[in-house]
């Protein structure tokens, strides 16, 4: 591969990447609250109970903590660590930073708060 041609390979894969981290901030609405399955309906009203006091989920907007809008749409978490079931529910679990740990959830009420939060 001669100079040039290495020159625009890589200037495509910049082009790429800025376009891939620059529609983050785009998502389509999340699902309307009147469409949601009973059991993401038990996620809203989980989170309703302990999230939303740090974190929106319908707005784009940070609270005292991230907003989880898109939360699973998109391919990294606020940490920066990838936006996986696994690295949700070990936050959930766990806490982060300011986050406490909610490790008093059922495993029930996490399999609930997990499908609604992949409305978001």
């Amino acid at each position: 591969m001669n100079v040039l041609q290495n020159s625009f390979l890589r200037l495509g894969v910049a082009f790429v990447l800025a376009l891939s981290t620059c529609g983050c901030k785009h998502l389509p609405p999340s699902k309307p609250l009147s469409a949601l399955t009973p059991a993401e309906q038990q996620g809203h009203q989980i989170f309703q109970e302990r999230c939303y006091r740090c974190h929106n989920d319908r707005l784009d907007e940070d609270r005292s903590g991230p907003s989880l809008f898109g939360l699973t749409r998109k391919p990294y978490l606020p940490s920066g660590a990838p936006s996986s079931d696994e690295r949700i529910t070990a936050t959930i679990l766990h806490g982060r930073n300011m986050m406490p740990a909610q490790s008093d959830l059922s495993d029930q009420e996490l399999a609930d708060l997990l499908r609604y939060l992949h409305t978001l």
